[in-house]
């Protein structure tokens, strides 16, 4: 490990073992990141979706558009490879990642300690103590594992309101999370998390470590963790790998939702054209509630 990363990684609160990981593909990740400064070539020729879903510039698409304070600060919690923290760190004066896993982190640091502003903490993000306050929290990809992360009756919840605690009074939360209602799961996408279709659309029924939410509960969860104000924005297809986001201003007009049932991750069921029933649900007023999947800025 060079200076340079170690600098980025705090270990003060690891426990000498990494709670969440991909496997061994993380190995190559990290030899990737450490040999290659444009990963395009090793996309062009690798189709696994690890590679993709960890490498791809795609997937920035979901934050760089954000009109962010360039000097304020972000809390990252769940910081992973750091796909979106390089957005971050370009956008802000000071980045705090937040990582169960060494390893991620230290792919992570490994492509993002360049900005120079970036500080990983690794561990559980139930036993780190941070007094720092912080105009940007984020949960990308976090909050439906919050049962993992927090031992408690209502960990969804606590996972809100502890992030509440790290803003500042003026500061916004982030989310990026799947539908539970999404149209792709009702025509027969398997659930992200779970590899099994319609779990989420089945309300999780004895799964008890990982759930997403519907946009109405999502909205009673973070009112009842006291934030006052949420913007919903829709990327589409979905915010893993989003051509486009939407928001409440600014809908999808009908015939706009073309070639959206791409799939990188795993084989799928196809029930219905979701193209076809998207264009009904925008002209019926109901294209936010089935959107495959939400970016949300909430404040207090």
């Amino acid at each position: 490990m060079n200076d340079q990363i170690e600098k980025v990684l705090n270990l003060s609160f690891y426990k000498g073992k990494d709670l969440y990981s991909d496997g061994d593909i993380e190995d190559e990740l990290l030899n990737i990141v450490q040999n290659n400064d444009d990963y395009m070539g090793i996309l062009k020729n690798d189709n696994r979706w690890p590679i993709l879903y960890h490498l791809s510039p795609i997937r920035e698409n979901l934050l760089e558009w954000y009109d962010y304070d360039k000097n304020g600060s972000v809390l990252e919690i769940g910081a992973g490879c750091g796909a979106v923290t390089g957005v971050f760190c370009r956008k802000t004066s000071r980045v705090v990642g937040i990582e169960l896993s060494k390893r991620r982190s230290m792919i992570n640091a490994t492509r993002n300690a360049k900005y120079g502003n970036l500080e990983i903490i690794v561990g559980n993000f139930e036993d780190i103590q941070i007094k720092e306050k912080f105009d940007y929290v984020s949960l990308i990809g976090v909050l439906e594992y919050s049962p993992l992360y927090i031992n408690c009756e209502s960990p969804f919840e606590d996972m809100v309101k502890r992030a509440k605690g790290f803003l500042k009074d003026d500061g916004k939360l982030i989310i990026a999370i799947e539908n539970k209602m999404g149209l792709k799961y009702l025509a027969g996408a398997t659930e992200d998390h779970t590899g099994v279709p319609f779990d989420g659309v089945n309300n999780y029924e004895n799964i008890d470590y990982v759930k997403t939410l519907s946009k109405p509960e999502i909205i009673d969860l973070l009112r009842n963790a006291g934030y006052k104000k949420i913007e919903f924005y829709y990327p589409m297809p979905d915010y893993k790998m989003p051509n486009v986001i939407y928001s409440d201003n600014r809908l999808p007009n009908v015939g706009e939702l073309r070639n959206i049932i791409n799939v990188f991750d795993r084989e799928r069921y196809q029930t219905f054209n979701e193209e076809i029933v998207f264009d009904q649900l925008i002209k019926d007023g109901l294209f936010d509630y089935f959107a495959n999947s939400f970016l949300i800025f909430a404040s207090k």
